[in-house]
């Protein structure tokens, strides 16, 4: 097995550690901020560096693979969902969020299940889903260290550096919510003809 593929098999390794973090009972905080909260941060930016280093080695060395192919972009998703799930659950994200991401996620993957099987071509990557890759990874990594929720920016209450910081995780998270929603679009367009063979 490359070293790439170890990479990715070590990504998805990481998100049920991150997932156990809370069950450890850590105590302390850290500018204001839970232990357990950076903990769960370094785990997720490290999973995903690891995410950039896999794609970036396997390009370089011309290390890709079909294990890769399939397994990359499952670990990326099982990640930011898996993270996304513990924001909600810590009342950091409203639901609705990850609703949006998974309902795309589902769209696209079925998109490319019909792809393959109908010997389709695959679309690559738009810039709305570049920028959906980045503004993600950034919305997440802000949101667990945020001392506050999801738009708590705009009730008030607030101090001056509590409230740039909380704008600037709420915004990155409604960029990435956007971007979600038109790379999906973005799918379902270049799909269209694929799909339209199969209606009678």
């Amino acid at each position: 097995m490359n070293l790439p593929n170890k990479l990715t098999i070590f990504r998805m390794i990481l998100v049920p550690i991150m997932v156990m973090i809370p069950f450890l009972g850590i105590k302390g905080e850290f500018l204001r901020v839970p232990i357990e909260y950076w903990l769960i941060d370094g785990i997720f930016i490290l999973a995903s560096l690891t995410d950039k280093l896999d794609g970036y080695l396997a390009r370089k060395n011309n290390q890709i693979t079909t294990f890769g192919k399939f397994l990359d972009p499952l670990a990326d998703k099982i990640l930011v969902l898996a993270a996304m799930m513990m924001l909600v659950e810590m009342d950091k994200l409203p639901a609705w969020i990850p609703i949006i991401v998974l309902a795309r996620e589902f769209l696209v993957s079925g998109y490319r299940l019909v792809a393959v099987e109908k010997g389709g071509k695959v679309i690559a990557a738009s810039n709305w889903g570049k920028l959906k890759t980045v503004t993600q990874m950034m919305a997440i990594t802000l949101a667990f260290v945020d001392i506050h929720g999801f738009g708590e920016c705009f009730a008030g209450n607030l101090t001056s550096l509590e409230f740039v910081f909380n704008l600037i995780a709420t915004s990155m998270m409604l960029i990435q919510t956007f971007a979600t929603v038109f790379s999906g679009m973005d799918y379902m367009k270049g799909s269209k003809n694929l799909i339209m063979k199969e209606i009678p």
